[in-house]
């Protein structure tokens, strides 16, 4: 009753007709920046930092929200008709979004992936509904020792969840740590990492890092393509619906696939492209008909978009309850709240009630919102695939510099925005993920603060590690998190070893 009570006052905060605005203002954005190829939500988020500065936070949170389920939303269309993702969490939509456009069915297409998304967002967002407060409950006995490893165990699991690069995601891990230590130690007054440069003793504001790895880095990847044109996409489109045979055949792939993605996204470092891939892969066993996937099949298209938008709910637990984000995108939503003085946590339900209920509120009213925008408009949206690089990109990088003169009014801070977008650059080229590093950026002080507050309570004991069941269940986690993907390695590459023998 207490969570329908609290779930009630949040619609009053979200219907308010400014929330609504955001919520509608954010998806649209969302929407478009999930249809261009290469952006994504995290850079969409990123770039639109500054739109934020001046809101309250739960405006600004509601508004980054809608833009990150709206990119959900918008990132299979350029999946369907041009057969470019656009982002990792749409890729599975290419498999057989792009065959049924092929055969005259684009109409189908987009309304069923509008409806997937849909359905699934409302079905994670009720999970949410139940299982936020007693999650935020359970780390309300979190001590510092418990808070140092849940933070080492989100790290490790972010790090090792880079499919064929679990070196190089420990690596960028490192690399964040050392990000988050730049400045005056607040404790000892010592110089750390600063090179004697006065502005950084201070430290390098994470939220610029966000910025420079994240859209000055996709800018200048892109470059080198950005004299070439694009792909033509269908323009006009008959009734944008689907029949009921291809609804009967997408229900339960939709039913299915929303608690897996949830579960999934709820996962440090898991995020929507495992989500959806998972989701086409568990339909395509369990299909009478597997044959007929990568041709055309609308339950092959269903479950991973689903699937993919339940993730982007469920990739918020983490961050709310916990104040550990799930995905890169909850990792800037997350830099965002810190910068405008909000500390999520478990603590934010009991201290920010209005602001976290409201959220989850909006989640309810932004899918409808988003199913409507999605659905008639997708005609008129889909016209934004045809802006050419040339112009798009310069707006990118506009926009980057902006937000991060708002952020700090620093020249300074311009140096180190394009230094990131060289390393943001340099990772994508040598494929080191940059989650991990990202992640680590943001919670590498916090994480420190809490390893010296439970030495002290210990008196240096390092015993107080090992205390409690959380803290033996988080060892648990980490060993696993560090272990499973090497010998998984071990494994592929001794079947490998086998095959060529």
């Amino acid at each position: 009753m207490d969570v329908l009570l609290s779930l009630g006052k949040g619609f009053l905060v979200a219907l308010e007709p400014y929330h609504i605005l955001l919520v509608t203002i954010g998806g649209i954005l969302g929407t478009i920046v999930g249809m261009l190829p290469g952006l994504g939500p995290a850079t969409g988020v990123a770039v639109l930092l500054p739109i934020t500065f001046t809101m309250g936070p739960t405006a600004a949170l509601i508004t980054m929200t809608g833009v990150y389920y709206g990119a959900m939303f918008g990132g299979s269309r350029s999946s369907i008709l041009i057969n470019t993702p656009g982002d990792g969490a749409a890729l599975a939509a290419t498999f057989d979004g792009y065959p049924m456009a092929m055969k005259g069915k684009a109409e189908s297409a987009l309304a069923i992936s509008a409806i997937a998304s849909f359905i699934g967002g409302l079905i994670a967002a009720i999970f949410m509904v139940v299982l936020a407060n007693p999650v935020a409950r359970f780390a309300l006995k979190f001590g510092p020792a418990e808070y140092f490893l849940l933070m080492i165990a989100a790290l490790s699991m972010t790090a090792s969840m880079a499919k064929g690069n679990v070196l190089k995601g420990f690596i960028a891990m490192v690399v964040g740590l050392m990000i988050g230590t730049v400045g005056i130690d607040a404790q000892s007054g010592v110089e750390r990492f600063t090179f004697g440069i006065l502005e950084l003793q201070t430290g390098i504001d994470f939220l610029i890092v966000i910025i420079g790895i994240y859209a000055l880095g996709e800018v200048f990847k892109s470059f080198k393509m950005i004299n070439e044109g694009t792909k033509k996409a269908q323009k006009k489109f008959g009734k944008i619906w689907i029949n009921k045979e291809e609804w009967n055949k997408s229900k339960m792939p939709i039913l299915r696939s929303a608690p897996l993605g949830f579960i999934i996204g709820a996962l440090p470092g898991a995020g929507g492209t495992m989500a959806s891939l998972m989701a086409y892969n568990n339909e395509k066993q369990l299909s009478k008909y597997p044959e007929e996937f990568g041709k055309g099949a609308i339950e092959g298209l269903a479950a991973p978009e689903s699937a993919n938008n339940a993730a982007s709910v469920g990739a918020l637990i983490p961050m709310l309850t916990l104040g550990i984000p799930g995905s890169g995108t909850t990792a800037v939503m997350m830099g965002a709240l810190l910068m405008l003085g909000i500390q999520p946590g478990p603590l934010l339900f009991t201290q920010h009630p209005d602001m976290a209920w409201g959220l989850i509120a909006s989640m309810f009213i932004g899918n409808i919102i988003l199913a409507i925008i999605n659905i008639p408009l997708a005609g008129l949206l889909v016209r934004v695939l045809s802006i050419p690089a040339k112009i798009l990109y310069p707006i990118v990088l506009t926009l980057a510099f902006v937000g991060t003169y708002a952020i700090s009014n620093s020249v300074v801070d311009f140096y180190i925005l394009v230094i990131f977008g060289i390393v943001g650059y340099l990772m994508n080229k040598i494929k080191m993920p940059t989650a991990p590093m990202i992640l680590a950026a943001i919670v590498g002080s916090t994480m420190e603060q809490s390893f010296r507050q439970a030495l002290r309570i210990s008196d240096g004991q390092i015993s107080i590690f090992f205390k409690s069941g959380v803290a033996m269940s988080l060892i648990g986690i980490i060993v696993i998190s560090i272990c499973y993907p090497i010998w998984k390695d071990w494994r592929d590459s001794k079947l490998v070893g086998k095959e060529v023998a």
